[in-house]
C-alpha cells in the first residue's frame, strides 16, 4: 500500500523540548478505499519545521533518510562481532576470532568482509534491557520498532495479531513527522513481515496514525528457503493499466484543471490544500515510472548485484540502497525468516555451528557490509542512516534455557541483557566502539543503551525529537519514545 505521511502540527513549547499543540492529521485509508494518490500526496504539504534562526545540537538533523537493517532472531552476538575468547568453552564461540581494520577490535570469522569496513560505522556493543515479558521475539520486536512495550503477552509469548490501537512503527512516525518532498514512496519494507509463529506484522504497522501511514510492503511470493524470491518482484500498483496510456493520464488530468478553472469558489475554498501541486505530484510518480525503476534490481551491474549476494538478504539491501537513492525516506530490510524458523534463521537454537556458517552468516556479512561501502562511495552515506540490529542477543552459556525453549548443546536462547548493534552514516562517528560488555557477553560494563535510546537516537538523527507529543487511539498524548538519544554516538 502507498504511504504518504501527513504533518505535524506547529509547537507551542521552546526548542528543543517541543510538544505539538494540535493534533497531527491522520488518514485511514488507501487508493482502494477512496483515498486517490492525488489526495495522500496533499498530506505532504503539511510538514513540521526546526524554529527559523535556531541551530541544531550536535547530530540533530544529520539524516535525510534512514535504512533499518533488522536481523529478527536474535543473532549470537558471541558468535559475530563480540567474541571472548578468554571464556570456558561453555561460553566461548566455536568461530575464531579475526582482526577488523580497527585496531584491538576483533570479530569471528563469520564477519571477514564487515571487518573491514567497521571503520565506517559506530559498534554498539553494550545494547540491553531487563526483560518484562520481553524474552519472546515478538513482544521483543514491538519495542525495538515503536519504543513501547505491549500490553498483552500470553503465557506462550505470543501477542495478539496487529492491532489500529498499536503503537506505530517507527518508519511511520518518520514519514509523519518528515514527509517527503520528492514524489516517491515515503516508506518501504521487504522482502517479508515481522513475524514469530501465526504473529504477523506486529510492529509493523501504522497502528494508530492509521492506515494511511502504513509502509509499502514489498513481499515476492516464496517460502523462507526461497533465496531467489527477489527476482520475482511485482509492483502493479505502481504499473498503469494497458489500456490507459500515460498520455490519457496527462488528458484526464487537463481535464480536471479546466473543469477545476471554471469554479473560482471551489478552487479558493481549498486553495490551502494545493490540490494542483499535490496531484501533480501523484501524476509524476505514476508516469514517470520513478518508482517502478527503482525496484528494477535489473539495471544494476551484474558485479554489484553478487557481490551484495545473490539472495533474498543482499538484493534487499542492494534495493534500499536504490530506494534511497530515489527519494524513499525509510526502508526496512527485514531478515529474509520467521523468527523461530531453521535454516538461515537467527534463532539458532540447534546446529548453531552448521547453519550459521552454511548460510546466515556469509549472507549477512556480504550484503550489509556491500551496503556501506556502496553508499559511502555514492556520497549517500553522509545523509542517510544505516541502523543493523536484532530484538534480542543470544545466552553466552551453551545449551541453556532462558526462554522456555529447549536448547541443545550446539545452541543459544534468548538474551536481551546483553547485544550488538551498528550504525553508520548520518552524522555518526566512524571507527568508535561505544561501550563494552562484560567478560562473558552477560551484561553491558560500560555505557549500557536501551532499545529506546536507540531509536530516540534515530528520531534525533532525522531532526525529530524523541519527545515529540503525539496522541493514539483515545486521544491521549504520548511520546514517541520514552528515551533520550545518545549524542555521544555522533561526530
Amino acid at each position: 500500500m502507498l504511504v504518504i505521511p501527513g504533518a505535524a502540527g506547529r509547537d507551542n513549547c521552546d526548542y528543543p523540548n517541543r510538544i505539538t499543540r494540535r493534533e497531527l492529521l491522520r488518514v485511514g485509508g488507501s487508493a482502494m478505499l477512496g483515498l486517490s494518490l492525488g489526495q495522500l500526496f496533499e498530506l505532504t504539504a503539511r510538514a513540521a519545521a526546526i524554529p527559523a534562526g535556531l541551530s541544531s545540537p550536535r547530530g540533530f538533523g544529520a539524516a535525510k533518510s534512514v535504512i533499518m537493517v533488522y536481523l529478527q532472531g536474535g543473532p549470537s552476538h558471541l558468535d559475530l562481532w563480540d567474541p571472548k575468547p578468554d571464556v570456558p568453552d561453555n561460553v566461548r564461540s566455536v568461530f575464531k576470532p579475526i582482526s577488523t581494520c580497527l585496531p584491538g577490535v576483533q570479530f569471528t570469522e563469520m564477519l571477514p568482509q564487515l571487518a573491514q569496513v567497521i571503520d565506517r560505522t559506530t559498534l554498539i556493543r553494550s545494547l540491553g534491557y531487563e526483560p518484562v515479558g520481553l524474552f519472546n521475539h515478538t513482544a521483543a520486536i514491538y519495542q525495538m520498532m515503536t519504543g513501547y512495550t505491549t500490553d498483552k503477552v500470553s503465557p506462550s509469548g505470543q501477542l495478539e495479531p496487529p492491532s489500529p490501537k498499536d503503537f506505530p512503527n517507527f518508519g511511520s512516525q518518520i514519514t509523519r513527522l518528515k514527509p517527503s518532498k520528492e514524489p516517491m514512496l515515503p516508506f518501504v519494507m521487504l522482502p517479508r513481515p515481522l513475524q514469530e509463529s501465526n504473529v504477523i506484522g506486529k510492529g509493523g504497522t501504522a497502528g494508530f496514525l492509521g492506515k494511511a501511514f502504513d509502509p509499502y510492503t514489498l513481499y515476492p511470493d516464496g517460502d523462507d528457503s526461497d533465496l531467489k524470491k527477489l527476482d520475482r518482484i511485482r509492483v502493479d500498483d505502481l504499473q498503469l493499466r494497458p489500456e490507459i496510456p500515460a498520455s490519457r493520464l496527462v488528458r484526464r488530468a487537463r481535464l480536471r484543471d479546466a473543469i477545476s478553472q471554471g469554479m473560482p469558489q471551489l478552487e479558493k475554498a481549498v486553495a490551502d490544500y494545493k490540490l494542483d501541486e499535490n496531484y501533480t505530484r501523484a501524476l509524476d510518480l505514476i508516469v514517470s515510472g520513478r518508482a517502478r525503476e527503482a525496484f528494477d534490481l535489473r539495471r544494476e551491474d551484474d558485479k554489484l548485484r553478487e557481490a551484495y549476494g545473490k539472495n533474498a538478504f543482499g538484493q534487499s539491501c542492494l534495493l534500499a540502497r536504490r530506494l534511497i537513492e530515489a527519494g524513499t525516506r525509510v526502508v526496512e530490510v527485514l531478515w529474509p525468516s520467521v523468527a523461530n524458523s531453521n535454516n538461515h534463521s537467527w534463532d539458532m537454537h540447534a546446529d548453531l555451528t552448521k547453519r550459521m556458517p552454511a548460510v546466515a552468516a556469509p549472507m549477512f556479512d556480504a550484503g550489509l557490509s556491500m551496503l556501506i561501502q556502496d553508499l559511502d562511495q555514492r556520497g549517500l552515506l553522509e545523509e542517510t542512516l544505516v541502523v543493523a540490529v536484532g530484538e534480542f542477543g543470544r545466552s553466552p552459556l551453551h545449551g541453556v534455557s532462558t526462554s522456555g525453549n529447549n536448547n541443545s548443546a550446539d545452541g543459544r536462547d534468548h538474551w536481551p541483557y546483553c547485544f550488538t548493534g551498528l550504525l553508520a552514516g548520518g552524522g555518526i562517528k566512524r571507527g568508535l566502539v561505544y561501550g563494552k560488555s562484560d567478560k562473558t557477553a552477560s551484561a553491558p560494563a560500560e555505557n549500557p543503551v536501551h532499545p529506546t535510546e536507540l531509536l530516540a537516537t534515530v528520531y534525533y538523527a532525522l531532526g525529530i525529537e524523541p519527545q515529540t507529543i503525539v496522541y493514539n487511539h483515545l486521544k491521549q498524548p504520548r511520546e514517541l519514545v520514552k528515551g533520550q538519544a545518545v549524542t555521544g554516538l555522533f561526530a
